[in-house]
């Protein structure tokens, strides 16, 4: 077998983040009327902003660096005081892959509530947590959702359950906080405006370098008092940029342009699961009625010895016998998919405007090759 090299075609399917700003977000880039945002002079950011408050329903929003420091910015400002507590899901991006900056920058405590498999959490666990009225305890101060949820699937929250949280939080003092890096995903598959989804939410962040394909930025949205104590704890974690219009140019463009194409990847997404699970592999499954986004889950079988990053290894490999088969290219180059694993038993793939049907097939080939090869010389399948 052979690794990456000159004869490869290479279909990434690790993350939305891969993908490429488009020829017109270039185009805003070089040509975005431009100024410091510091001062609150940037004509192009104050577009963005202005804009991304008005699609989410919130007074004002503020245009960041990245997603981690938009989640980041929320917890310090609804938990401004040093020893609050902050409630988040188990499998939670804040919680998983923000490397605790909430307790290391913020002083906040970082509280874990079980995730169901929907991307939800009991909301009566979270009422037997609360603290504040012991002086031994924190103060509990604020809760954080994530919707799209990306450990969980891809999977889009009930609105009810979101609803139900939001007269809960309101009623015990709790700040509620959308980890919406993937929001406008949740919109497309609701075919529900992003607004009518966080309406109960103080706050709300949105990612536009995931599927809508720009090159950098989130933005933070929330009350005129939340975004002005939110703009000087930017200020302080070096966030506050200057000519930051030449990234906000892309931003818009990725809102005009590009979100209202997001259910093509959604749909490919599901093309991919099926196809996967009427494989009928012991190996390999997928829950196709899971697949409500752009992220498909695909797990092996519990009794298999057959580990994710083992799967991923082969996938990164070009055999002789695939490229004197159907699975190749046109040009008779072999096709190589790239992934991630969540764990030893979970492999993602992830759809975005990157992959298009012709890439897709290539994919489809190549994961179905592989996972064949493997099912047939894994001895331990429940079969």
């Amino acid at each position: 077998m052979s690794n990456v090299n000159n004869t490869t075609f290479i279909v990434d399917l690790r993350s939305d983040t891969v993908t490429k700003p488009t020829k017109a977000m270039k185009h805003a880039m070089v040509n975005s009327a431009l100024g410091d945002d510091v001062y609150g002079e940037d004509p192009t950011v104050n577009a963005l902003e202005s804009k991304v408050a008005t699609l989410l329903g919130k007074q004002a929003a503020l245009f960041v660096p990245s997603g981690t420091m938009a989640n980041l910015i929320a917890v310090m400002v609804h938990c401004n005081k040093r020893g609050s507590e902050a409630f988040a899901g188990h499998l939670s991006h804040i919680y998983k892959y923000e490397q605790g900056g909430a307790s290391h920058l913020g002083g906040v405590l970082l509280s874990t509530l079980r995730n169901n498999p929907d991307g939800t959490f009991d909301i009566s666990e979270l009422e037997n947590r609360l603290r504040g009225g012991d002086l031994h305890e924190p103060l509990s101060s604020m809760v954080a959702i994530e919707n799209t949820h990306n450990v969980c699937g891809g999977k889009v929250l009930p609105q009810a359950w979101v609803d139900e949280l939001g007269e809960f939080c309101a009623s015990n003092g709790l700040a509620l906080h959308m980890d919406g890096a993937r929001l406008l995903d949740a919109a497309a598959y609701s075919d529900c405006p992003a607004a009518n989804l966080v309406q109960p939410c103080h706050s709300v962040s949105i990612c536009f370098s995931k599927g809508l394909s720009a090159p950098v930025g989130s933005a933070l949205a929330g009350s005129y008092h939340f975004i002005e104590q939110a703009r000087r704890v930017r200020k302080m974690l070096g966030g506050g940029m200057r000519q930051a219009g030449v990234l906000a140019a892309a931003a818009v463009v990725a809102l005009d342009e590009v979100a209202p194409a997001l259910r093509y990847s959604h749909k490919r997404a599901r093309v991919l699961a099926a196809t996967i699970q009427g494989l009928f592999l012991p190996t390999f499954s997928v829950e196709v009625s899971a697949v409500h986004t752009n992220i498909v889950l695909v797990r092996l079988g519990a009794a298999s010895p057959l580990r994710a990053d083992c799967v991923l290894q082969r996938l990164a490999q070009v055999c002789l016998a695939e490229t004197q088969g159907d699975c190749k290219t046109s040009n008779d180059e072999g096709v190589i998919v790239k992934a991630v694993c969540f764990d030893a038993k979970t492999i993602r793939f992830t759809l975005h405007r990157d992959v298009q049907d012709e890439q897709l097939h290539l994919a489809i080939m190549k994961i179905v090759y592989v996972f064949k090869e493997l099912d047939a010389a894994n001895p331990y399948a429940d079969k």
